[in-house]
């Protein structure tokens, strides 16, 4: 009777959620193991296809929910295979047919994708699912059992009420970053000792420069020498950008805040050079000094950025950090420009068309670099540089 009960409800909130209705299975009936074996699928392909739909929510909007069952804990008390037999049972109870069922963390943390969700209350949803879940681990383990078993609840929305509130990464949903990140983590190592290298050798030779330019900044305009503004790192984390000063002190933010969001949107099809090409920047900002529009169209406003380099904020290839703004009105698919890799000085955007491409052109630039990064494809990148600096195309 109390199991009826509670299958009924399980249906009634199923239903509210767009889902299918729960199936019932014995909690201590006679199911083949191996039959449940056969529906969990190993760790390499559950990620897999987790990082799958991930990519899928990125393009299409729709919500997405992760739920793990963590029964790490289990090994303790000396049933872990029964009490991980039982948890796979609860699984395939709670899920539907579509909704693939896997190992998380082999023999540790079970995961259920639930894709194609309803339309309901994002907060209602979770808790339903998360209800649903633990139903069915009611209906299979005793409540000792249960003791050894936590639930979590992941959800992937492009919520714009929460953009205001700055940069949200839910690393569940980004094995496959950090996995990469360990796999290549000798590549790495020496790109950052390349980074050191290269930064130290800049600051040190070009000491007299950053000299010269100080002392144009200086006389040119009121205000300090440099520039400081708050950047976006990898996975979000802030950091002070380092830049020589090319505006006037106190100007108006708006006036770029305004530009870029109709850039990113696509609202703004971009200014016109004098040969008529689009420019997806400011030309003519009027917030620019005379020194300033200088060092800017040559890039060497960026020199202080080899001092972010040096202290681990950026690397010498990446993409460009960008601004909170900015960020704010991302589609959710050009937020990975800012979790795959850390932000670089120069990449692949400033050697093949800088301010002449379009923003979603940019950031497919950035993640293919991010997909085919190699210490070579850097080693490129910095060689090609420095033609561009030269000839400024695109540099405004």
């Amino acid at each position: 009777m109390e199991k009826n009960a509670k299958l009924a409800n399980m249906r009634v909130a199923a239903l509210a959620a767009g889902l299918d209705e729960p199936r019932l299975e014995a909690a201590d009936g006679p199911t083949n193991p191996s039959d449940v074996m056969q529906r969990i699928l190993p760790e390499d392909l559950f990620l897999g296809l987790l990082c799958l739909d991930r990519k899928r929510a990125e393009r299409s909007g729709k919500r997405l929910a992760l739920v793990l069952i963590d029964a790490e804990d289990a090994r303790t008390s000396g049933r872990k295979h029964e009490i991980l037999n039982k948890v796979m049972k609860a699984a395939n109870v709670a899920r539907r047919e579509t909704d693939p069922a896997g190992w998380y963390k082999h023999d540790a943390v079970l995961g259920i994708i639930f894709s194609e969700l309803g339309t309901a209350d994002t907060a209602i949803t979770a808790q339903t699912l998360i209800e649903k879940v633990r139903e069915a681990l009611v209906l299979h383990l005793s409540k000792e059992d249960r003791e050894n078993v936590y639930l979590s609840i992941h959800v992937f929305a492009d919520d714009q009420e929460d953009r205001g509130s700055g940069p949200s990464v839910n690393e569940a949903f980004y094995p496959d970053l950090f996995q990469q990140h360990k796999s290549r983590r000798l590549s790495l190592v020496a790109k950052r000792c390349m980074d050191i290298a290269i930064s130290l050798a800049v600051l040190i030779l070009f000491s007299p420069v950053y000299l010269a330019i100080a002392i144009a900044v200086k006389l040119s305009s009121k205000g300090p020498v440099f520039f400081k503004q708050e950047r976006l790192g990898q996975f979000g984390k802030t950091f002070k950008c380092l830049k020589f000063r090319s505006m006037v002190v106190n100007n108006d933010l708006k006036i770029h805040q305004k530009f870029i969001e109709g850039v990113i949107n696509g609202t703004n099809k971009g200014e016109t050079d004098g040969q008529g090409a689009p420019v997806y920047k400011m030309t003519n900002d009027p917030r620019i000094t005379r020194i300033g529009r200088f060092i800017r169209r040559t890039s060497l406003d960026e020199l202080p950025q080899f001092i972010n380099i040096l202290r681990g904020e950026m690397s010498l290839v990446g993409p460009r950090p960008p601004l909170a703004y900015e960020y704010a009105v991302y589609d959710i698919w050009h937020r990975r420009r800012v979790l795959e890799v850390k932000p670089g000085l120069t990449g692949l955007w400033q050697v093949r068309g800088r301010s002449r491409v379009r923003f979603d052109d940019m950031v497919r630039l950035d993640l293919r670099y991010a997909r085919e990064w190699s210490l070579w494809l850097d080693m490129r990148i910095i060689l090609e540089t420095p033609r561009v600096v030269v000839f400024g195309d695109g540099a405004y």
